[in-house]
C-alpha cells in the first residue's frame, strides 16, 4: 500500500476508534493482537524454511515457488514434482489456527494444564491436548549429545498409568490408586536420569519394573564421555555396566547411610527427580505412553534450553514426523 492512502486509512481509523466503547476497543485490541501473533508465527516458519531449503520428500534442492496457501509460501520440487511448504513432514503439518500457536506456547512455558491453556487461548480442550503433544515432539528432542565429568545416574519410578485409554489391560484403579504389592514391581515405570555437574541432563523411560544392566548399557553407553566418572548408588546393574564399558565408577552405599563421599554424591540427580515429580503433580496423572513427552517438557524448562514461545515453535518444526504419535 502506498504511503498517502495508508495515512488516510489510519486517520479514518483513528476517528472511528474515538467513538468506540471500552468493550469495543478491547475487541479491536484482540483482533489486532491475533493478526500480530499470526504474522510473527508465519515469519518464524518461513525463516526456518529459508534456512533449510530443499524438498522434504526427496531432499532435492532444485525447487521453484508455487504460490501461497494459508499464508505460507508453497514450493514444487523439480525432481519428484510434489509440492510442500515449511511445515510439510513436521509435527505441525495440517494444524490450524496458527494465530493462537504462540499464545498457546506461552501457556506451556507456564506449565498450565490442558483445560487452563484451552481457556486462556479460547480453543477446545481436545485441541489443547492435541497441540500439547505435537509441540512436545520438538521439546523432547532438545537433548545434549553427551554428558561428561562427574555424572550422577539414578533411577526413579512412577506408577504405571493408562489414563485416557478405552481398553485397559488390568482392573481400573480408583483415582490413580496404588500398586497391588509393595516395592518396585512391573506396575511401575522406570525413569533413568543422568546429570553431570554442568547441569546437562538426559532421561529415558526404560520400561516397567527395576532397571536392568542391558537397559542401562543401551541408554548410557552412547552418551557417556570416555573420561566420565559415573556416580551411582550401590545397585549391581551400574557396577556391571561400568566394568563392561570401562567407565570409572564411584558407588555410594546409601543403604548403609553413605550419601556423600567428599565431592561424590547424588544430590543433583535426586533433586532433579524431586522437581520433576512436584512439577508433574499439577497434571493429576500422566499416561505412561506420554511420559517421554513430559520428561522432555520438564527438561527444557529445568535446563532453560527453551525460554520463549518462539524457541518452542522452532523446536517443534525441526522434530521428526515419527514423533507425532508419542
Amino acid at each position: 500500500m502506498k504511503t498517502h492512502p495508508f495515512n488516510q486509512f489510519v486517520e479514518r481509523l483513528r476517528r472511528q476508534l474515538a467513538d468506540l466503547s471500552r468493550q469495543q476497543l478491547a475487541s479491536v485490541r484482540e483482533i489486532v493482537a491475533a493478526f500480530a501473533s499470526l504474522t510473527q508465527c508465519l515469519e518464524l516458519i518461513e525463516q526456518h524454511g529459508r534456512q533449510h531449503p530443499g524438498c522434504p520428500h526427496c531432499h532435492c534442492t532444485h525447487v521453484h515457488r508455487h504460490g501461497y496457501a494459508a499464508g505460507l509460501q508453497r514450493y514444487r520440487c523439480r525432481a519428484c514434482g510434489r509440492t510442500y511448504n515449511a511445515l510439510t513432514n513436521t509435527p505441525l503439518a495440517y494444524l490450524r489456527r496458527r494465530a493462537k500457536w504462540l499464545p498457546y506456547l506461552a501457556c506451556m512455558l507456564d506449565s498450565k494444564t490442558v483445560r487452563k491453556s484451552a481457556e486462556t487461548v479460547a480453543i477446545h480442550r481436545n485441541t489443547s491436548f492435541r497441540w500439547r503433544h505435537r509441540f512436545l515432539a520438538g521439546a523432547s528432542l532438545q537433548r545434549p549429545a553427551q554428558v561428561q565429568g562427574i555424572v550422577e545416574v539414578d533411577e526413579t519410578y512412577l506408577l504405571e498409568s493408562q489414563k485416557g485409554s478405552r481398553n485397559l489391560n488390568r482392573p481400573p484403579r480408583r483415582r490413580g490408586g496404588v500398586a497391588r504389592t509393595r516395592g518396585i514391581t512391573r506396575q511401575h515405570d522406570c525413569i533413568l536420569v543422568a546429570r553431570d555437574r554442568a547441569g546437562k541432563t538426559l532421561d529415558w523411560v526404560t520400561g516397567r519394573g527395576p532397571v536392568s544392566a542391558c537397559q542401562v548399557a543401551r541408554c548410557l553407553r552412547p552418551v557417556l564421555a570416555r573420561d566420565a566418572l559415573l556416580v551411582t548408588d550401590g545397585a549391581r546393574v551400574y557396577r556391571a555396566f561400568s566394568q563392561a564399558a570401562g567407565i570409572a565408577h564411584k558407588p555410594l552405599n546409601q543403604h548403609a547411610g553413605v550419601r556423600v563421599d567428599g565431592q561424590y554424591h547424588l544430590q543433583n540427580v535426586n533433586g532433579y527427580h524431586s522437581r520433576f515429580k512436584a512439577w508433574l503433580a499439577r497434571f493429576r496423572g500422566v499416561a505412561s505412553r506420554y511420559l517421554p513427552n513430559y520428561l522432555g517438557w520438564h527438561r527444557a524448562l529445568d535446563t532453560r534450553s527453551i525460554v520463549s514461545p518462539e524457541q518452542f515453535l522452532l523446536a517443534a518444526i525441526v522434530a521428526k514426523p515419527s514423533m507425532h504419535g508419542r
